[in-house]
């Protein structure tokens, strides 16, 4: 395999260095003015989706009533502090990541999977509509037992349907939490600072 097949996830071995530096970010969101970065109030949850282009994938769910902010980066990967460019070459491991702050009281982790599954095709691969490689995958990181339990019935509970349309089988990625880096401000809120911009979502211009 290449430095640079991007189809494929590359080895821990194989993967770059990364930097011991963190992304400087702003830490407020763009739409809301809320922090995207902890210390946040004490009632509020987290969740870590990916599901293609993470513009996309962010606008999606900063939109639902009940989320208190929103953030992208990078998740499931190797590499340490990776760039856009390195996460882009396939070289660190990486998928786009929306992390989200949620209120529970006013919305549930479960209705937030509901809005993952029916926001993109999970059987895809290393792929989301048109974008290729890797850093595209659809994957749910988890940040307790009782996420990952909610993320088995769903996930068997939209296999299920995709069944019944004759579709394909699952491939999104589901495992805990390691890491999740911030990818650089210019990508936070990017369809809300850039509004003609590409959006991904099952490969056609978003519209939510």
């Amino acid at each position: 395999m290449g430095l640079f097949d991007k189809d494929r996830m590359i080895t821990a071995d194989r993967a770059l260095r990364g930097r011991d530096t963190a992304i400087r970010i702003s830490g407020q969101h763009h739409v809301n003015g809320n922090p995207m970065v902890p210390p946040l109030p004490a009632d509020m949850q987290e969740a870590v989706f990916a599901l293609g282009c993470f513009w996309g994938a962010e606008r999606v769910f900063w939109k639902i009533p009940g989320v208190y902010s929103t953030a992208v980066g990078y998740a499931g990967g190797f590499t340490p502090n990776p760039t856009y460019e390195e996460v882009c070459s396939g070289s660190t491991g990486h998928t786009e990541a929306v992390r989200v702050y949620f209120d529970p009281a006013k919305v549930t982790y479960a209705a937030l999977l509901k809005v993952f599954w029916g926001s993109h095709d999970p059987t895809q691969g290393m792929r989301q509509g048109n974008d290729r490689g890797t850093q595209y995958r659809s994957a749910i990181y988890t940040l307790s037992e009782e996420q990952g339990l909610q993320v088995e019935a769903s996930r068997t509970e939209a296999q299920k349907r995709l069944d019944e349309a004759g579709a394909g089988i699952i491939t999104t990625e589901i495992a805990p939490l390691a890491d999740f880096y911030y990818a650089e401000e210019y990508h936070q809120q990017y369809l809300a600072k850039n509004p003609q911009g590409y959006c991904g979502i099952r490969g056609l211009p978003c519209l939510i």
